[in-house]
């Protein structure tokens, strides 16, 4: 028990003995740091002022800000079209409607907009600049002076991206840029959102050091994008409005034509012999041609017609809310959170140091 006793004793005072010493090492650390205080000051004067001179040459990025609604799936509600379009589905007429909007809805449209195929496709389009029209990927070019680093190289030296050129004949290095580009602006320039998951309204926000570039990219994405959700959503029933007009043209031609034979016919006709009633088969053949084209053309109109109003109804498919306006948002470095942020690393770096030196010292003493 005595034994116990003593042990707990000498722990004790072990304990005590390590607080003590470090204590006295926190003390030591002090007196040695207050020793070195002009030094640390002037490093920390010297870090102050070279975040103070980030933020005073640093570009604002200015944000251009676009919110649109994605307009819901044909679901209910259709009335007289619904019912006309079922009408026309019993006598094995499809005039469209389906579309394909599953597959750019939520998530998947704010991933269409961020792909490579529409976002290469908004550089290449046209936009004024410095008083004369050229694509977004020069003006992306100009602005970041990429042009500059591409000097030393032969085959980039003379790369440009003219809107009137064809995607298709790009070169292998032309393709490499805008793939960089691309990449780029993804990463560091593009924020695609949706503001809440419970409604359909995406926030696209752009963020660049031109303010030009970044409303123009902000608004020809949605344009961009409204354009190809609309060709792929719309394609079956454009397609279909196209057969039917191409169908009611040719029987109005056709009908046109046999108007003609019939006034044709009869003018052979004129006064002829009630005997031979032969002479008039060529005019009845024409009359009922008429009547025949007559109908089949009243049917492809009826069904022209609602093939259009379906069409119709499936444009627009993104309805713009607000758009990005000039002057832009822009986030600047702020001066005094740099010239402090600046102080406090260099000067908790110089502790570091002398604090690292003088344990250096000791071990090798």
């Amino acid at each position: 028990m005595q034994s116990e006793n003593s042990s707990n004793n000498t722990n004790f005072d072990n304990d005590e003995i390590s607080l003590k010493e470090i204590i006295f090492k926190i003390r030591e650390w002090y007196l040695f740091i207050l020793t070195k205080w002009k030094l640390i000051i002037l490093v920390s004067a010297i870090g102050g002022a070279i975040g103070l001179t980030y933020a005073f040459f640093q570009k604002p990025i200015y944000k251009a800000e676009l919110t649109f609604a994605m307009e819901d799936e044909k679901t209910g509600g259709g009335g007289g079209l619904s019912g006309a379009l079922g009408l026309a589905s019993s006598f094995g007429i499809d005039l469209g409607g389906g579309g394909a909007g599953g597959a750019f809805s939520g998530a998947n449209l704010m991933a269409l907009m961020k792909s490579r195929k529409i976002v290469e496709k908004t550089l290449l389009s046209p936009v004024a600049f410095k008083g004369k029209t050229t694509s977004l990927a020069e003006y992306y070019i100009e602005f970041n002076e990429l042009r500059e680093g591409w000097g030393k190289s032969p085959s980039l030296k003379n790369i440009q991206f003219p809107v009137t050129i064809d995607r298709s004949n790009f070169t292998l290095q032309q393709d490499s840029i805008l793939k960089n580009i691309f990449l780029g602006i993804v990463t560091n320039n593009l924020s695609v959102a949706q503001t809440d998951k419970k409604i359909s309204i995406i926030n696209v926000t752009v963020n660049s050091i031109e303010e030009g570039f970044s409303k123009e990219f902000c608004e020809t994405l949605a344009k961009v994008t409204s354009d190809y959700y609309v060709e792929i959503k719309s394609k079956k029933s454009r397609m279909n409005v196209e057969i039917l007009q191409k169908q009611a043209d040719s029987i109005r031609a056709e009908l046109n034509n046999a108007i003609t034979g019939v006034a044709a016919a009869s003018d052979n006709v004129y006064n002829l012999n009630p005997a031979f009633n032969v002479k008039k088969t060529p005019s009845t053949r024409r009359q009922i041609d008429v009547q025949a084209n007559t109908a089949i053309l009243t049917q492809l109109v009826a069904n022209l017609e609602l093939s259009k109003v379906s069409l119709r109804k499936e444009t627009p498919l993104i309805q713009v809310i607000d758009r990005p306006i000039l002057p832009l948002d822009k986030d600047r470095v702020s001066k005094k959170k740099s010239l402090l942020l600046g102080g406090f690393l260099a000067g908790f770096l110089t502790v570091l140091y002398l604090v690292f030196t003088s344990l250096y010292k000791k071990m090798i003493a």
